[in-house]
């Protein structure tokens, strides 16, 4: 049985093996523990092997590990479906949401963040594959919104986010990733700062960084697989 130490060092020589394929620097590319299910000593232990970034889908279940891990030197990101209902929990227990897909989300970040702390940094999570039942903005509602993002305080708009439809065939994964940095690229030609591209999962993460990724959120091939809820 392999331990999370080891699991953690397979998948960061897969990050720069995959960087160095392309021709890319490994240190410009994060990774982004996905530790959901998981419980606060999975991550203690992730963490005392010298991982940093967390991500949490379940608004309660990772507030309760943030609070449980207080005092540690780790970054919290939060990167699943958000409702109204939970903005204000989300919006004090983390660094990072990754999974911002429409205004009234963006606000009530913004309004609840407390005042005394750093920005809330926020990626725009956007419906690359076009499935009726994903979250995300369309492409083509990506720049209304994104200008509306950045006029609000406490918000810190760095980059972009997308979730492909499940495929094992990497030339679907390619153009969705690409399509990702395409619209990234175009936001910056208009002035924005969009600097992180979250993108690439355990089965996809080489695709993702040989399109550009600067974030990959890696669960399964560092945890195993999900723990029950």
């Amino acid at each position: 049985m392999t331990s999370i130490a080891s699991n953690l060092q397979a998948v960061r020589g897969r990050i720069a093996d995959a960087a160095r394929a392309c021709g890319r620097n490994p240190d410009d590319i994060s990774l982004l523990a996905v530790s959901k299910t998981w419980p606060a000593a999975c991550v203690a232990e992730a963490a005392a092997a010298g991982q940093r970034a967390f991500g949490e889908n379940y608004a309660q279940e990772g507030a309760d590990k943030v609070a449980a891990l207080a005092g540690r030197d780790l970054e919290w990101h939060f990167i699943g479906p958000l409702q109204s209902n939970k903005t204000r929990l989300v919006a004090n227990a983390f660094d990072w949401v990754h999974s911002v897909d429409r205004l009234k989300i963006a606000e009530r970040l913004s309004a609840q963040r407390d005042e005394h702390r750093p920005a809330l940094k926020v990626c725009l999570q956007v419906n690359v594959s076009g499935e009726a039942s994903k979250s995300g903005v369309a492409p083509s509602a990506l720049a209304a919104l994104a200008g509306a993002v950045r006029t609000l305080p406490r918000l810190d708009l760095c980059g972009l986010m997308c979730i492909p439809e499940p495929s094992d065939d990497a030339a679907v994964l390619r153009a969705r990733f690409a399509r990702l940095r395409t619209l990234a690229a175009g936001l910056n030609a208009d002035g924005f700062a969009i600097a992180t591209l979250s993108m690439g999962m355990s089965h996809d993460l080489e695709v993702a960084i040989a399109e550009g990724a600067t974030l990959v959120r890696v669960g399964t091939a560092i945890f195993g697989a999900r723990a029950p809820r």
